[in-house]
């Protein structure tokens, strides 16, 4: 039996072949609304992850059975895919290294109002944390105690390819975007009406 994990990533040419005539495989980028206002593929829809978990069941009812999930770089499309997968939704594939690769390859975006991605805002939260405590606790001993609990979190983010400050930071209202519930997704994907 193969499991999500064996199945081949998709790189930005195959991707851009599959799509080029307007026919191609539905696209779900997973990222914060507020990312994919910033930045997308055209032709695809926004499932933020959150919400892709939450109702992943009731979303197989209005997906086709060949789905690209997309994401910033792709760590969040995979877990997107497990959960999918999980639901018995087959023909999932990733799109490897996400928009970023999508845009280095000269994939076309359409562009909305700039936004620092999520995961720039995970740096210079983590990063301010770290330095903040580290020269606070020359003043005050054992305060840099609380850089290196960021440290050792961001050790665990990498090592588990999550990351919860990401996820908090994903729920504030700059990330969160136009609402983003069930019944705006399905809207989203059954089209026009």
């Amino acid at each position: 039996m193969t499991t999500h994990a064996d199945k081949p990533r998709l790189d930005p040419a195959a991707l851009r072949n599959l799509t080029q005539d307007g026919e191609g495989p539905r696209l779900l980028d997973v990222r914060t609304p507020g990312e994919f206002r910033t930045a997308h593929i055209p032709g695809s829809y926004n499932v933020p992850l959150d919400t892709l978990r939450e109702h992943r069941t009731e979303l197989l009812h209005h997906l086709d059975e060949d789905v690209i999930l997309i994401c910033r770089s792709g760590a969040r499309a995979a877990q997107a895919e497990q959960a999918l997968a999980e639901a018995g939704l087959p023909n999932l594939r990733v799109l490897d290294g996400g928009v970023t690769a999508w845009e280095t390859a000269g994939g076309p975006l359409t562009r909305g109002p700039e936004r620092w991605d999520l995961e720039r805002q995970v740096r210079l939260i983590a990063g301010s944390i770290v330095a903040v405590t580290g020269i606070a606790g020359l003043f005050l001993p054992g305060l840099h105690l609380i850089g290196t609990a960021v440290g050792a979190a961001l050790t665990v983010a990498a090592l588990t390819n999550t990351c919860a400050l990401g996820m908090l930071l994903a729920k504030l209202p700059y990330n969160r975007g136009p609402r983003t519930d069930l019944d705006t997704v399905v809207a989203s994907l059954r089209g026009p009406s």
